[in-house]
């Protein structure tokens, strides 16, 4: 147990040696870590580990190399990964066949496997070093500090990576000196609002209450977002002392951390870290022998995307239904059980102990004017390097998407980004030069949000993909405010008539007086942004809802009851494999004399198709097409 500030400093002191003549090798001995991130782990990394200390044992070589799960790479379409100290080199796409070769050659030879480094999409050259590699190369990690480096199931990694240095100076603080430091950082709410943590935190300080709470959102609900999963899995120690700090800054003593239960791995490993910082002293009553005493708790989310909303999550830690409570007042005056409570999602409480351990101008030098410090991004979709990432503010998207994420698959164009999920707005090329920071995006239609990115090419159809969101709000809207629980249906069912061919112009005017009609009177943020998707589309891409509406044709061949299929006779050698795989009897022979003088062709009976697809994936010669 760890009992004073001095007993802690001695601690960190021996660790971080140890950590570093880990990573350096002065140990003697080599290093394997293997990504230990949901991604990964679902590619069998923990079976790789397995196998690893099954190879080492049998080939002998067992003292010479120590075998360790450390948290998420980021690269995550390149996974499973596995890193080797002191060489520091990289393997990808690491298969449980493969490791007898890695312990052969490079652990056993000192050489290295060629066939498993990155390849350079452009130059086509191996690299072995992972900050080498472009994916990485404009990254700065402060939120995900420590992951895929430490284990995040061992305190004493963590605090040989500097944990609870950020505490151990905030101890020696007043608690206004701490949230002045957080204030001057410029750190705003990682969660999608970005309002400003210090005047949060300022706002609960003001207030006298008997009791104080800090929560942690990690409630993170949007499609394709994985930001704080991976944050929590990686190192959770980190958010921990994020909030312990938090509740020093303005006098709570209780942390609540909200967590989806779809989250096995964050919920284990966060668990697990509350565990041990508790039987090391930097947990509970009078904390490294100081008067302040904190105690977390762990409450884990039933799936319901509202919860997000802080009053909503409130109400579910409570036990009621999440639902949005009218505002003001505000959680930081009247939150958990009616006392000063400040709701910052994980991502926030993750940067705080690097603001309180390296000082707030080392925060404050990255980033634009307004929006201070880095962002986390899960980039998805049509983008080539698929994974997390972490920028500085005022990185612009074209570095984003091309630089990090190295650009579109299979050379297509590119056409918008979705930021913010269901709550963002698509941005189009003409924007890909835009600095990314909260204000910014907001400006240009978007928003921030948590951090999600999907990128979309010329085969998405942004009807579709308007219409893919509003679906998603409905299931998700609480039903507490009409026009969030009726607007949102009757935008999805507006949608869906000009996805199916049954649109007019009017459905045009009567999709946008419904999105000012639900942003204006809902409750929460959940209904307030439910449009901007429609808003966004309809304003870059109009000429798609009117192909849709005036045509009755989708431009990018995704709307399925505004395509048919078609055969072209000059390509058919009349083979008939798409008849047999097709499942409606749609296919069948029919004569024809085409210029190479076939004597028959196949086609298609578009009152029978059903447009599934499977006649296109069956045809090697491309005859087959969508109209």
């Amino acid at each position: 147990m760890i009992a004073t500030v001095e007993a802690l400093n001695d601690r960190i002191s021996e660790l971080s040696a140890a950590l570093d003549s880990k990573i350096q090798g002065t140990d003697g001995k080599r290093h394997i870590v293997l990504c230990g991130g949901t991604g990964c782990l679902s590619s069998h990394s923990d079976k790789i580990k397995e196998k690893f200390e099954e190879v080492l044992a049998e080939k002998g070589v067992a003292d010479r190399a120590t075998v360790n799960i450390v948290g998420c790479f980021g690269f995550c379409s390149q996974g499973p990964f596995v890193k080797i100290y002191p060489e520091d080199t990289l393997y990808r796409l690491v298969k449980i066949d493969d490791v007898e070769e890695i312990v052969e050659t490079d652990i056993m030879n000192d050489t290295v496997v060629e066939r498993l480094l990155y390849v350079d999409p452009v130059t086509k050259e191996k690299v072995s070093k992972q900050d080498d590699i472009n994916f990485y190369k404009k990254q700065r990690r402060v939120a995900l500090y420590g992951c895929g480096v430490i284990n995040p199931e061992d305190i004493n990694e963590a605090l040989g990576m500097g944990g609870f240095q950020g505490l151990k100076r905030a101890l020696t603080m007043t608690p206004q000196e701490v949230i002045d430091e957080v204030t001057k950082s410029g750190l705003r709410g990682r969660g999608g609002g970005g309002f400003p943590t210090g005047r949060k935190w300022q706002f609960a300080y003001n207030v006298d209450a008997d009791q104080k709470y800090v929560v942690c959102n990690g409630d993170e609900g949007d499609p394709g977002a994985f930001m704080d999963r991976s944050i929590l899995e990686g190192n959770p120690l980190a958010v921990v002392e994020g909030m312990v700090i938090a509740g020093y800054a303005y006098g709570a003593s209780q942390g609540y951390f909200y967590v989806r239960a779809e989250y096995p791995i964050a919920v284990r490993r966060l668990r697990n870290a509350i565990k041990q910082a508790e039987e090391q002293g930097l947990l509970g009553d009078n904390i490294l022998g100081t008067d302040f005493s904190f105690h977390c708790h762990l409450r884990l989310g039933a799936g319901a995307f509202v919860c997000g909303e802080e009053t909503a999550l409130l109400n579910s830690i409570e036990g009621k239904r999440g639902m949005p409570r009218p505002r003001p007042p505000f959680p930081a005056v009247k939150g958990l059980w009616g006392k000063p409570t400040c709701v910052n999602n994980v991502e926030t409480l993750a940067c705080v102990p690097f603001i309180l351990r390296n000082g707030w101008e080392e925060f404050a030098k990255v980033g634009t004017e307004k929006s201070k410090g880095t962002k986390v991004f899960a980039l998805g979709g049509k983008v080539n390097n698929v994974g997390l990432v972490e920028v500085p503010m005022g990185t612009t998207l074209r570095e984003l998407i091309y630089d990090i994420g190295g650009g579109i698959p299979n050379g297509k164009k590119f056409k918008a980004i979705q930021t913010g999920g269901p709550s963002g707005g698509c941005l189009t090329e003409e924007f890909l030069d835009e600095p990314i920071d909260f204000d910014n995006l907001v400006a240009k239609g978007s928003m921030m949000g948590s951090g999600g990115a999907i990128v979309m090419d010329e085969d998405n159809c942004m009807v579709d993909v308007a219409k893919f969101y509003m679906e998603f709000i409905c299931d998700e809207s609480c039903g507490k405010c009409t026009p969030c629980r009726i607007g949102t249906k009757r935008m999805l069912e507006v949608l869906t008539r000009i996805t199916e061919g049954k649109g007019t112009m009017e459905d045009l005017e009567e999709l946008e007086e419904l999105s000012q009609t639900v942003q204006t009177n809902s409750l929460c943020a959940l209904g307030q942004t439910a449009a901007n998707p429609i808003n966004s589309t309809i304003k870059h891409f109009r000429d798609e809802y009117i192909a849709h509406i005036v045509d009755k044709k989708c431009p990018a061949h995704v709307c399925k009851k505004l395509m048919e299929y078609h055969i072209d006779p000059d390509k058919c050698i009349g083979c008939g494999m798409c008849a047999k795989g097709c499942p409606a009897d749609a296919i069948s022979r029919t004569d024809y004399i085409a210029p190479n003088h076939k004597l028959a062709s196949m086609s298609i009976d578009v009152s029978k198709c059903v447009k599934c697809g499977a006649c296109i994936s069956t045809c090697k010669f491309g005859a087959i097409e969508k109209r």
